[in-house]
């Protein structure tokens, strides 16, 4: 694959792409026309090796380059980096996922929560989607004290009873199920067991060091679609429910601050590029081997896989979700009322994450395909923009599958 170089309206694309894949370069690029991408890369692997590398655009707002190792925030995708450490420790006998959550976190066990089970912490049915009490400025960045908070509460629903997106609860929900079998803290345990091994610029826990190659990110600014929402609607109609509070009770976490790096959230603040999610998943599509390390076997990697929980209304993000075990699932909602951008339509072996504002990661056991993009300016709605999914839909017919019609991609 020849080096790649065009010009954007932010800069300039460059990278590498194999000519079969040439669809994701075109639509990489309309992303930068027409869809109002400011800095952005993107990444795919088949069988363990890169069939597309490509990045470009701005990293800041003055106009600075998105440069091959440049990083950013991925909010949620970091979700699927703690879901691996979790299902990791259960392959190793540390962790049982069928065992009560008391059995690792006696102080969950209160208010309602007794009967939790550990694979509760990661499907999102756990019951504790958000914080009730007032969460001071800065809390959120105090791992401990959200643990001590987050064990005393009283739970939405009985757990295991309905689901409702862990948006942010889940660093604390699955990093304590990890700190507590392995006696290491999540960034920690991701680090050595998981990013280390393999190679990635990816941290929970952004070294300082780092900080001059993180890009920025830019809001979505509120507009007419998002006062609308299906989820701003819940909050005006229930500011106390679990999508109130997990949007009006964000302890202060800021994406753009030092602190907002240097802290370990799980669920929110891994930093990584395209390259970065790629290369996670690569052992998950590849049978559970990358470079060489060995993270997984097919046990495992069935478990992740299997759809876990699903519904009709999640009882955080008001769409229809569907989750395995601390990753999503294709999810269809193009045909809901007033749900744009709240679909991610994969194939259904596929299992993966979003993030916040468009960002994606994924694996796709069946066709040995892992997936990472990342992005600076954030999307409309709650899963995929036209931005990501424009770059998923072209890897797929780039492997020959005909068809997305049925709700996830097929050949």
């Amino acid at each position: 694959m020849g080096l790649i170089e065009r010009d954007v309206p932010t800069g300039q694309v460059a990278g590498r792409c194999d000519p079969r894949f040439a669809g994701v370069l075109h639509a990489f690029l309309a992303n930068f026309a027409d869809r109002n991408e400011v800095g952005a890369s993107v990444c795919i692997m088949i069988d363990g090796e890169p069939v597309v590398d490509l990045w470009g655009g701005a990293r800041t707002a003055q106009g600075d380059p998105w440069e091959a190792d440049t990083v950013s925030i991925v909010f949620s995708c970091t979700k699927g980096a703690s879901a691996l450490c979790a299902h990791m420790a259960a392959e190793r006998g540390m962790l049982d996922l069928d065992a009560p959550v008391v059995r690792y976190w006696p102080e969950f066990g209160q208010a309602g929560k007794e009967a939790a089970r550990v694979s509760m912490m990661l499907d999102h049915s756990a019951g504790v989607p958000a914080l009730r009490e007032a969460l001071p400025k800065g809390s959120v960045y105090d791992y401990d004290e959200m643990c001590r908070r987050l064990a005393e509460q009283a739970p939405f629903w009985v757990p295991g009873t309905r689901n409702g997106y862990h948006a942010i609860t889940a660093a604390w929900t699955v990093g304590e199920m990890v700190r507590r079998s392995t006696g290491r803290r999540l960034g920690r345990f991701f680090a050595e067991e998981v990013a280390g091994p393999l190679g990635l610029d990816f941290w929970i826990g952004l070294p300082e060091e780092v900080e001059g190659r993180v890009a920025p990110i830019i809001p979505y600014p509120e507009d007419d679609k998002t006062r609308n929402s299906r989820l701003a609607q819940a909050v005006r109609a229930d500011p106390m429910g679990p999508t109130g509070r997990f949007l009006l009770n964000g302890g202060g976490f800021n994406p753009n601050s030092r602190d907002g790096h240097a802290a370990e959230i799980g669920s929110a603040n891994g930093i990584t590029n395209g390259r970065g999610l790629a290369g996670l998943y690569a052992p998950l599509a590849n049978g559970g081997s990358w470079r060489g390390a060995r993270l997984t076997a097919a046990d495992t990697l069935t478990r992740m896989a299997r759809v876990s929980v699903a519904t009709h209304e999640d009882a955080t993000l008001m769409i229809p979700t569907r989750f395995s075990l601390g990753f999503m699932k294709s999810m269809d909602n193009r045909a809901l009322d007033n749900a744009d951008d709240c679909s991610v339509i994969l194939a259904e072996p596929a299992f993966g994450h979003v993030g916040a504002g468009g960002s994606l990661g994924f694996a796709d056991p069946e066709a040995r395909m892992s997936f990472g993009y990342t992005m600076s300016r954030m999307g409309s709605g709650i899963l995929l923009n036209d931005r990501g999914q424009s770059l998923v839909d072209a890897a797929y017919r780039a492997l020959g599958y005909g068809s997305n019609a049925g709700g996830a991609w097929a050949a």
